[in-house]
């Protein structure tokens, strides 16, 4: 079967059969996403982390489908309905749809019309008047079916049983439901109604009142509405083609004759489709229309959590972090360029003019006191004012005043992970010292929270749990991966991520540097308990120690530090030459030391990794201003063009942040001069951008932007 399931991952996804083998032989064997992507390139011929998450999904699809024909076939064995035929059939079934259409003839049943009718013994007329000969009259025929001990009263009774067996026939006829499948995702309309006594407590949902449009070409986030609005009781939903359509499908395929045989598989057909066949496709329709919403919202989120958590991070720098508030004042929290909490205490700005002279005084005590050399403000309640009051205190342009997203802040501050990092400290000390961090090293620092809680997804709350979590994992799996880990000053829940180590690994590589300090290279690792070397494997590559062998602080995998060295002597110099001397790298021919699985694909990354030895892939910081002349929603009008960061792309367009405490929304047709199909190809999540303001609804607290006419940031 594994030949099987490589066939057909190969032709879904394009990729030769022998580099699909690889991979999954790979991956069977233990091997990770990222690993496999970064460090097997000879094997799978490159293939990118989304090729191989692919072909892993896929196969885990499969498995799926494996199992669920073993059962399938074991409920036919045991039942005595088990032919060669049908074996093949059941065996050769490439989706769970043509599976369970095969099955559905046979799997047990529970008491229908149609059984009914066959316990009245009418199956035999029925099969008669399927066939629809000439000279046949199914009234004169039911008429030997008459038999009041069976409960046939009279012939028309008998005929309703027939028919009942025919419309069932029909309703599990694998030919008629493919093609009323097609009918119902190429034709086939989604309507929504208010319901009954509903019209003022659904008001969330006066869009939908009366809606319909294609369900093929619905867009994801009107289908999740819809199907919440269902939910929550204040919509019904249908999905139907026109009527007739799917009755002219079966016409076709049944009625082979113009006679009165016919006319009665006529009638049955067209109860069959309105009692059986329509519905069980428009639940089919439903689930595949929730399955398509669910993937599209899905792939939304994740787009927009990679960009949050690559964000750039502004680096080391003893920062001054200040969770704001106005009754109960600032939170101040000192941290070291490692993030470390150095002092807290508390200010008053915004409450008066003693309370301002006094907050000054304070901060500008700190700021010389630790050396502060960047403030990052938490943009909540009380951010713009506090922003305003920081930089009215002139602390110098060598010092970077800077708002940062606080969103699940909160989360955090009240979570177990903080708890246990900061046992002695309430949740406002808590607070402040992720707003802080947040700024010196995003990633780092949002591990810690639950991706759902980051503000960047859309209807996440409606889709398919385990899905969201397993693709948000590969997200944040992936980025950590990207940008490597210093194992010396890694959080036990970003070294979790690390490919091939997890959450009991991080923990004893966390308690193993408590004990006995710092790693000095990659090879101490072997020493932390339970980390073995498939583990090591899987994992030394991405992990960073700076220590005595420069390519430990690199992405350079230890199993190739031997070429390395290789290349280092053939040219008379160390590896620390190499790493610090272009010219000499140049001198390297890679050719030479192409052999067995090593191959120029994996060189080449040597080379480049040897150029910038433990590469940030993210983005330099730069800094940003909000419209001083702007505080709050109130100061917005019509026409003013000012600076924001998109905070969530939808795909309906993309929300901005432009410093009053609520995003404005530039819609998909607002994106850009052009046609815009996908918001996310014109902006991504922290992206800086100008908008114009359209409207402002102060009532409803809503604000439309628009970018069109505007450059870039």
């Amino acid at each position: 079967m594994k030949e099987i399931y490589i066939s057909k991952i190969s032709r879904d996804t394009a990729v030769a059969e022998h580099r699909v083998r690889a991979t999954i032989e790979l991956l069977e064997k233990g091997a990770t996403v990222p690993f496999i992507a970064r460090y097997r390139k000879e094997a799978t011929g490159s293939l990118d982390e989304v090729v191989v998450t692919t072909i892993r999904d896929q196969l885990v699809q499969l498995a799926e489908l494996g199992e669920r024909r073993k059962a399938i076939l074991k409920s036919l064995e045991e039942r005595a309905l088990l032919t060669d035929e049908l074996a093949e059939r059941v065996n050769a079934a490439e989706s769970m749809t043509v599976l369970e259409d095969i099955y559905l003839p046979y799997r047990p049943k529970r008491h229908t019309r149609a059984t009914i009718a066959r316990e009245k013994d009418l199956e035999p007329l029925a099969k008669l008047i399927w066939n629809q000969d000439d000279g046949i009259e199914p009234r004169v025929e039911a008429q030997e079916y008459v038999d009041e001990e069976k409960g046939v009263a009279d012939a028309e009774e008998a005929l309703a049983g027939a028919r009942d067996i025919m419309a069932e026939w029909m309703s599990e006829d694998m030919t008629a439901r493919a093609r009323v499948r097609v009918l119902y995702a190429t034709r086939g309309v989604l309507r929504s109604r208010v319901t009954k006594d509903n019209e003022e407590r659904g008001a969330n949902y006066r869009d939908y009142f009366e809606w319909e449009e294609l369900l093929a070409t619905a867009p994801s986030h009107r289908v999740l509405a819809i199907f919440r609005g269902e939910k929550e009781g204040f919509l019904s939903l249908r999905i139907s083609p026109p009527e007739e359509a799917g009755i002219e499908i079966l016409e076709g395929l049944y009625v082979k004759a113009n006679n009165l045989s016919a006319e009665q598989v006529g009638i049955a057909l067209q109860d069959g489709f309105k009692r059986l066949l329509g519905p069980s496709i428009e639940h089919e329709a439903r689930n595949a229309a929730k399955t398509r919403a669910d993937l599209t919202a899905i792939k939304v989120f994740a787009d927009n959590l990679k960009e949050l958590l690559l964000a750039s991070p502004l680096g080391g720098k003893t920062t001054l972090a200040v969770d704001p508030g106005f009754r109960t004042g600032a939170k101040l929290a000192c941290l070291d360029r490692q993030g470390k909490l150095l002092h807290h205490d508390t200010i008053y700005p915004l409450l008066g003019e003693r309370q301002v002279l006094e907050a000054g005084q304070k901060v500008r005590y700190l700021v010389d006191r630790w050396q502060i050399e960047s403030v990052a403000i938490g943009n909540g309640t009380g951010g713009r004012e506090t922003e305003a009051f920081f930089r009215g205190l002139g602390l110098g342009h060598h010092i970077s005043l800077i708002l940062v997203n606080e969103s699940g802040a909160s989360i955090y501050s009240a979570s177990e992970v903080a708890r246990k990092e900061f046992p002695d400290h309430d949740l406002t000390v808590r607070g402040a010292v992720s707003i802080g961090r947040r700024l010196m090293d995003p990633l780092a620092e949002l591990v810690k929270l639950d991706p759902r809680s980051m503000g960047v997804g859309q209807y996440q709350h409606d889709v398919d749990q385990i899905q969201l979590k397993e693709k948000l994992d590969d997200v944040v799996t992936s980025c950590v991966n990207a940008v490597g880990v210093d194992v010396n000053t890694a959080s036990k829940q970003l070294l979790t991520y690390v490919s091939g180590i997890g959450p009991q690994l991080a923990k004893n590589i966390v308690n193993y540097r408590d004990e006995n300090g710092n790693f000095p290279n990659r090879n101490a690792l072997k020493k932390v308990p339970r980390l073995g070397p498939k583990s090591f494997e899987q994992a030394a590559g991405f992990l960073r120690v700076h220590g005595d062998n420069p390519l430990d602080a690199s992405a350079v995998h230890p199993e190739r530090y031997a070429v390395v060295q290789e290349m280092a002597n053939k040219l008379g110099h160390s590896i620390s030459d190499l790493l610090k001397d272009s010219e000499l790298r140049q001198k390297v021919e890679l050719n030479e030391y192409v052999r067995g699985d090593l191959g120029l694909p994996t060189l080449n990354d040597i080379m480049e990794e040897l150029a910038r030895p433990g590469r940030d892939p993210r983005q330099e910081f730069e800094e940003f201003s909000y419209s001083e002349e702007i505080n709050a929603i109130e100061d917005i009008k019509p026409g003013m063009i000012i600076p924001g960061i998109v905070t969530n792309v939808t795909d309906f367009g993309a929300f901005i942040d432009i410093g009053v405490h609520q995003d404005g929304l530039v819609h998909i047709s607002q994106l850009a001069d052009k046609f815009v199909r996908n918001p996310g190809d014109v902006v991504k999540v922290q992206q800086k951008v100008s908008v114009v303001v359209l409207d402002v609804d102060l009532s409803r607290r809503r604000i439309s932007l628009s970018m069109k006419g505007l450059p870039d940031r």
